[in-house]
């Protein structure tokens, strides 16, 4: 199974950190390039513990939907999103932010699988980890620059 895991530091407090994650309208925004949007559950505002929120966005060309629920929460040090329906066979996302230096060490881990069995594994290889780890890096490098800019 593959795992992405990327460390972003960011100039902002922990708690504001973890809150601009939380946002429907933030995490729209910094995923501008597939045109993802919330379609169900919680489509404004913060999410919370135990949450579900359908996102609509296109991906190589085909619209996609995906349903998540905010499974673990500690505010403000960490949370887990995880999918209840969608593209995946799994899919894990752990959000992480830690004090450090008068800013935040946010760390995103992110646990995948397509469905597919060996043909998805190859895919995952060749194709979707690479991908992934552009779109997270795509809005890690959003929130940074948003909270930053406050």
């Amino acid at each position: 199974m593959p795992v992405i895991e990327l460390t972003t530091f960011i100039a902002a407090p922990e708690r504001d950190c973890f809150d601009l994650s939380l946002s429907v309208e933030a995490h729209a925004s910094s995923m501008g390039r597939s045109g993802e949007r919330a379609i169900r559950g919680v489509t404004t505002g913060a999410m919370g513990h135990g949450d579900t929120v359908t996102w609509r966005a296109r991906h190589f060309g085909l619209p996609f939907t995906m349903t998540s629920r905010i499974t673990d929460y500690e505010a403000p040090h960490r949370f887990v999103d995880q999918q209840v329906s969608g593209p995946f066979r799994r899919w894990w996302h752990e959000h992480v932010f830690a004090a450090r230096d008068g800013g935040t060490v946010m760390v995103d881990r992110v646990e995948f699988e397509s469905p597919a069995g060996p043909v998805g594994r190859v895919v995952n290889r060749t194709v979707l980890t690479r991908y992934m780890t552009a779109l997270l890096t795509e809005r890690n490098r959003w929130l940074k620059e948003e909270l930053e800019r406050r």
